[in-house]
């Protein structure tokens, strides 16, 4: 009987751990899709920006003072929301975690972007990413070689330009 009820015990204890790990990954499982959430802090709403076009949420995670030669934070944009043409004196990586975004450089098309998918911008490439008109995005933005000076922000992205993926 005590063995029958530490098998029992085990397998609860097991199912309850699956369960959680499946809550942990922020999955909610809906009736015909799986939504993955984003698993990172959306932060403080960037209110007022000059940069964006729209509502971000940024969550810094390593800041420039941590001396670790890099950065990285969570940016969340609302549907529509996207930053101005911009540039890095070093690199930047982004790590696409959730929603449906765009990214492009200056005289190429607009590439969307998904959950999983990874940008590497060199440095002095002028570009721009944000949200898909229909769906928020976030992503993870990696800086690199500090040293080198940080962000040059330009004008804004047009709408023309917002809208010409795809076309």
């Amino acid at each position: 009987m005590k063995k029958a009820i530490a098998v029992a015990l085990a397998s609860l204890m097991i199912l309850g751990a699956c369960q959680q790990q499946i809550d942990n990954k922020g999955t909610e499982k809906m009736e015909t899709e799986t939504v993955v959430k984003d698993q990172f802090a959306r932060g403080e709403l960037m209110q007022g920006n000059p940069n964006f076009t729209g509502n971000a949420w940024l969550q810094g995670f390593v800041a420039p003072q941590d001396s670790m030669g890099c950065t990285v934070a969570n940016v969340t944009f609302e549907a529509g929301c996207r930053n101005n043409w911009h540039s890095h004196k070093g690199c930047q990586i982004l790590l696409c975690t959730s929603g449906k975004g765009y990214y492009q450089e200056k005289g190429k098309p607009i590439q969307l972007l998904l959950p999983g998918d990874v940008v590497k911008i060199f440095p002095d490439v002028v570009h721009w990413h944000g949200a898909a008109p229909d769906s928020e995005f976030s992503h993870l933005a990696i800086g690199t070689q500090l040293e080198k000076g940080g962000v040059t922000w330009l004008e804004p992205v047009s709408d023309e330009e917002y809208n010409s993926y795809g076309k």
